[in-house]
């Protein structure tokens, strides 16, 4: 390629010149292609350590001039061929035209500026997605990245570092290459290469350590081996890049959703050099999510930058140190200390921004004003002019606010929940509100302004005594809180916040304070009527989810009087309903239902949906899919964090199973399934404030209270009934409704029960003995277990399908389990690397592991040519297309691995590969007349359910047309066979006979028809004749147009054509009448008849044979029987499939590919 001219001051160096004229040079890289000898070693070994260009463009043209010292590089290629183009480009289109130039500073400045015009020129002639280039030196690397592994230039490298891999004990230093789908090394050291390619889809295990064999090393663990990289410039930008790829590689196995680089990330003014436009983008991802995990923001929203800044807080009369984040939606503010501030200012309910007078107290303030009336004081700003333009180009983009014409002045003194509903339910009122009553849910219905506890529990506080005066209290101490630090979404969040919510939230302020601190309020405010058309839409539907919805409603919270009834049975049947059709992914899960209730019963239904929404799709990642992924990624951590906490309760526990078993039911429920209601709602206000880290210190804390008694347990079961016992006697002693009976307390109370738990004792315990605990670190284990938990799912789903069709299929255990991983890999290539069909329309998670996976005509192709126990030339294609339709059992165009295996390929493989439809007749040899008992109809019913035996009867009778393909693909398959010659004479000596046999057949056929024509003249539309065997009339058109749609048409040969296709067999030599001559046939010898004549006549139409005869003429060939009886090691093609993938392999110093393009 052309590139921009570069000053080259030694010419010689490492170089052979290989042409040259009076301005242009010609150069090879010293030691690439023929020879070398130690110097061509020494020079690949620089190459590879110092990551020179030459070792992707190993030729070069070279500017020079007579008086000048100094080269010029114009151009460099990969191949002679592509060098050579370049060349000869110069020679007839420069050459001439420079050679008059007087001046050769002329001659430098007119070819520099050509070379430069025709780069512009490509450029310009991109398209639009491709204009946005990386660094030269990056480009490099990628292509010297997909020359190396073989990889398509749908493959993305994200970034490169120079490492050492350790093989054995011997470190070998070369480059890491990170794509977003492979981790890639490379190493040439002294004519050693050696060559690692690691689907992420593969990792295992990702760890950082140091050891004194391996200091500050990465190691990457695979199902069967481990590797070691070391030595890295930077190793923790190099880990932080694995993991990130390693995640996104676990997000394709668990939903099956290709990575696509976020085109709406911000981009940098300048391109930064050696870095790739996708590794910046993945950074930019990787702060969005961190940014709005801290202010647990929406999915869509994108981080525009940060800086360091102060904020007046005039609660505490002070600057606070932090940084302001700015995106499209939101100005948010954290304080450089851990609780001291933060801030959420939705740009919604901003009116005024402005800068303030600078001083050199405060230095570049600007001033916030929300609508509200509340003011924020930011200073130390470094770029105030920027930041203050950025955040007025947000706002014009931002819609009108939910207040509408309200006056923000009537709502002061309101609870902010309390204006949003009065607000909200005032619009939606009309004078069409009759027809509204007709909706599923409308305004009007209790549930739409109040959550059920407020509709069942009208109690006056003043008659609870002394519980009702400590609620009283705790709402006069967020009330004063309110004051101070302000209500709603913009409310300063400090360390006083954490320490009233500890104390308990009042009932009549969860509901509010719930939305406020996961960030479901925002989420409802952006879209208003959102949940109500989506009610509209989804109710009605039937689905899986529908119905499991329909088998849990009754069993949500049957204690509580809300839902004994069918006003909180409808709530809830309308939000999981709703939620359901929003995310089908989700659907429905078992434990959905009882979150949700204890949701409607503080908040309306709307609200209860948000928050459901904040649960499922930010609180709790992954934990109400169908596997339940994040709650087993959650109880891997939970393991972990018992073993570094509690070590010797850990092994106890290990050896009894316990920890498995009792997180899963805490976590999925956040102890409201094991807990009594009024404690557990405690643990559920701190979850919406901290997260999850709240859930693990809670468990933490009371394996920690049961310790003695729990190591003293010889068993699962009396483990589980101690924690049981303790947690149903949890207990909340301020709680001011009436009690609720708990379930499982009744069942599990014996004669003494133990003690109560204060359950605020509980949090204080579990906050004091683990509250070093940080949300980053329990990521950080996130991600670690993810890696474990989703291979061994997938580890899971192998063995399931194995076991399933290991009664049904041919294969043995081990077949299975590596034609599985195969046809796997083939799914998840085409998903990254593109496929004539979606990934979504070829993977279905509802489905049975067997048919999840789907594979379409072109993946099937490589499969078969990698596993087929022949190769037939030209017709390997056409042999793989019908096999395929015959294995596509519902004709979808895709074959799953049920179709795959209980196709039994093996035995199909050798069958008729030009049968590719298979007819099954019905028998319709029962007399309308005959009347036959019930139990005659019953095991008719019955043997119509079994599944029907095909036999070859089965098969339609080959024409003479699909006779001559079977010849010619026979013919290919026996090429480079050890008994090639006796193969050709047996298939010679069967055609010969089939050709007689059709002959007879012939005349049997026309006798018979000769017959039938003078009994009874045929029906004026009747156009085809019928064959023995095959039924009706009628039936014989419908499966001549079956097998006629899936047999594709034989191209009409030319003498051409006869002349190229030097392994077939002629059309002509089997139509004619006289046997075929087979004494000697060499390998290039085109098998002619001695009926020449016949050249461009039609086919037969009368002749046909069925695939008995067939069967039974190459039974009487023993070199043929004994070719298909030979079983093949179809497992021996898998693993050098396998090793086809390069896992590892070593070459000597000249590579394959550079000896191809030398010899050519």
């Amino acid at each position: 390629m052309w590139i921009q001219p570069e000053e080259v001051l030694l010419a010689g160096a490492l170089w052979v010149s290989e042409r040259a004229n009076p301005f242009f040079i010609l150069q090879r890289r010293r030691g690439h292609g023929r020879g070398g000898g130690l110097s061509g070693l020494l020079v690949g070994t620089l190459d590879v350590v110092l990551d020179s260009s030459a070792r992707v463009a190993p030729y070069r043209i070279l500017l020079q001039t007579a008086d000048s010292q100094i080269y010029w590089n114009i151009a460099c290629g990969s191949s002679r061929k592509e060098i050579t183009e370049h060349w000869d480009w110069l020679e007839s289109n420069l050459l001439q035209t420079i050679s008059i130039f007087d001046n050769d500073e002329d001659v430098t400045t007119f070819v520099k500026g050509k070379i430069c015009g025709i780069i512009a020129e490509e450029n310009r002639l991109k398209p639009s997605d491709e204009q946005e280039e990386d660094s030269g030196k990056f480009r490099e690397a990628e292509l010297k990245m997909r020359r190396l592994f073989g990889m398509p230039d749908e493959e993305k490298l994200v970034n490169y570092y120079s490492c050492s891999y350790w093989k054995g004990r011997v470190p070998r230093q070369g480059w890491l290459y990170l794509s977003v789908n492979h981790l890639c090394f490379y190493s040439f050291l002294l004519g050693k290469e050696v060559t690692l390619v690691v689907p992420w889809t593969e990792v295992t295990q990702l760890e950082k350590n140091a050891t004194l064999l391996f200091p500050e090393s990465v190691r990457v663990s695979t199902r069967h081996t481990e590797h070691f990289f070391s030595m890295f410039l930077n190793i923790n930008d190099t880990f932080k890049l694995m993991e990130q790829l390693a995640n996104i590689a676990m997000r394709q196995l668990l939903d099956n959703e290709a990575f696509a680089a976020d085109r709406s990330l911000p981009k940098p003014c300048k391109t930064l050099k050696n870095v790739s436009v996708l590794k910046r983008d993945l950074d930019a991802r990787a702060k969005n999510e961190r940014y709005r995990a801290m202010f647990r923001l929406t999915q869509d929203e994108r981080l525009d930058g940060h800086t360091d800044c102060t904020l007046w807080t005039p609660f505490a009369k002070m600057h606070v140190v932090g940084q302001l984040f700015i995106s499209n939606n939101y100005i948010c503010f954290n304080s450089r200390e851990e609780d001291l501030c933060q801030l959420i200012i939705p740009l919604r309910e901003v009116s005024i921004v402005e800068k303030a007078d600078s001083s050199s107290v405060l230095p570049c303030p600007v001033s916030i004003s929300t609508k509200n009336k509340m003011t924020f004081l930011f200073a130390n700003l470094k770029d105030r002019d920027f930041l203050v333009q950025r955040i007025s180009d947000f706002l014009q983009r931002t819609p009108d606010s939910l207040w509408g014409d309200t006056s923000p002045l009537s709502l002061i003194g309101q609870s902010v929940r309390q204006a949003q509903l009065r607000l909200r339910v005032s619009s939606s009122f009309d004078p069409a509100s009759s027809i509204q009553k007709g909706r599923h849910y409308h305004p009007g219905l209790p549930t739409a302004s109040q959550g059920l506890l407020q509709l069942y529990h009208q109690d006056a506080l003043e008659d609870l005594g002394p519980k009702a005066m400590k609620e009283k209290m705790k709402e006069e101490a967020w009330n004063i809180h309110f004051s101070e630090f302000g209500r709603g979404v913009c409310m300063y969040r400090t360390s006083r916040t954490r320490e009233l919510v500890l104390n308990g939230i009042p009932e009549c302020l969860r509901g509010e304070l719930w939305l406020l601190f996961s960030g479901a309020q925002n989420e409802m405010a952006s879209h208003p009527g959102y949940y109500g058309d989506l009610v509209e839409q989804a109710m009605g539907l039937c689905s899986l989810a529908t119905e499991e919805i329909e088998r849990d409603l009754h069993r949500s919270m049957p204690e509580h009087r809300a839902f004994q009834n069918e006003m909180g049975i409808a709530a809830l049947r309308r939000v999981l309903t709703a939620y359901a059709h929003r995310n089908p992914g989700i659907g429905y899960c078992q434990a959905m239902n009882i979150v949700t209730s204890v949701l409607l019963l503080y908040c309306t239904e709307e609200e209860a949906f948000w928050l459901l929404v904040a649960l499922c799709e930010r609180m709790l990642p992954d934990y109400y899919n169908t596997r339940v992924v994040g709650a087993l990624v959650d109880q891997g951590v939970f393991e972990e964090l018992t073993r570094a906490f509690l070590p010797l309760l850990y092994e106890h526990m290990q050896e009894l199973g316990v920890i498995s078993t009792i997180s899963l039911s805490w976590f999925l429920t956040l102890f409201l399934s094991v807990m009594p209601f009024d404690s557990a709602v405690l643990l559920v206000d701190c979850f919406f404030y901290e997260g999850i880290k709240v859930t693990f210190q809670v468990a933490l804390a009371v394996l920690h209270d049961n310790m003695d008694a729990l190591l003293s347990c010889s068993d699962e079961g009396e483990a589980m009934t101690i924690l049981g016992r303790y947690l149903d006697n949890v207990v909340n002693k301020q709680t001011v409704a009436p009690p609720i009976p708990h379930l499982h307390a009744l069942l599990t109370s014996g004669d003494e029960p133990p003690p109560e738990i204060d359950v605020f004792d509980l949090i204080k315990s579990s906050y004091e003995k683990f509250g070093s605990l940080r949300s980053d670190v329990i990521e950080q284990m996130r991600f670690r277990q993810r890696l474990k938990v989703i291979q061994s799912l997938e580890d899971t789903a192998k063995r399931s399908v194995v076991r399933a069709m290991m009664t049904e299929s041919a294969f043995s255990i081990e077949e299975l389990e590596d034609l599985y991983c195969l046809f796997k890999s083939k799914h998840m290539t085409s998903c990254y690397w593109g496929s004539s069909s979606s990934a979504a329309e070829r993977h279905d998670p509802s489905l049975p592991y067997l048919e999840q996976y789907r594979i379409d005509p072109v993946q099937f192709a490589q499969l078969f040519s990698a596993l087929a126990p022949w190769t037939c030339g030209g017709h390997t294609s056409m042999l793989s297309a019908r096999l395929f339709r015959l294995l596509d059992q519902n004709q979808d165009g895709l074959v799953n691995f049920k179709e795959l295996t209980h196709g039994n390929i093996h035995t199909l493989l050798t069958r008729n590969p030009c049968c590719s439809q298979r007819l099954q007749l019905p028998d319709f040899s029962l007399s309308v007349a005959e009347v036959k008992d019930y139990r005659y109809y019953l095991r008719m019913w019955a043997k119509e359910k079994e599944p029907k035996r095909e036999t070859i009867k089965d098969l339609p009778r080959m024409n003479q047309e699909q006779f001559i393909e079977l010849c010619k693909t026979l013919y290919n398959m026996f090429s480079e066979e050890p008994m090639e010659q006796q193969l050709y004479h047996s298939i010679a000596t069967v055609a010969s006979l089939l050709l007689r046999i059709g002959e007879v057949g012939k005349k049997f056929n026309n006798g018979a028809k000769k017959a039938e024509t003078a009994a009874q003249a045929p029906p004026s539309s009747l156009q085809k004749e019928e064959r023995p065997g095959e039924g009706v009339s009628d039936e014989s058109q419908v499966c001549q147009a079956l097998a006629d749609a899936q047999l594709e048409p034989a191209a009409p040969q030319t003498p051409d054509d006869d002349i190229k296709d030097d392994t077939s067999v002629s059309s002509y030599s089997v139509v004619s009448s006289g046997s075929l001559q087979c004494e000697d046939i060499a390998d290039d010898t085109v098998l002619i008849g001695g009926s020449e004549q016949r050249r461009g006549s039609v086919l037969d139409v009368d002749w046909s044979i069925t695939f008995e005869q067939v069967l039974a003429s190459l039974l009487t060939e023993p070199p043929l029987v004994d070719y298909f009886e030979t079983k093949r090691d179809i497992q021996a093609k898998m693993a050098a499939c396998k090793a086809q993938r390069a896992v590892e392999r070593q070459t000597s110093s000249t590579s394959d590919h550079e000896l191809t393009q030398h010899s050519t």
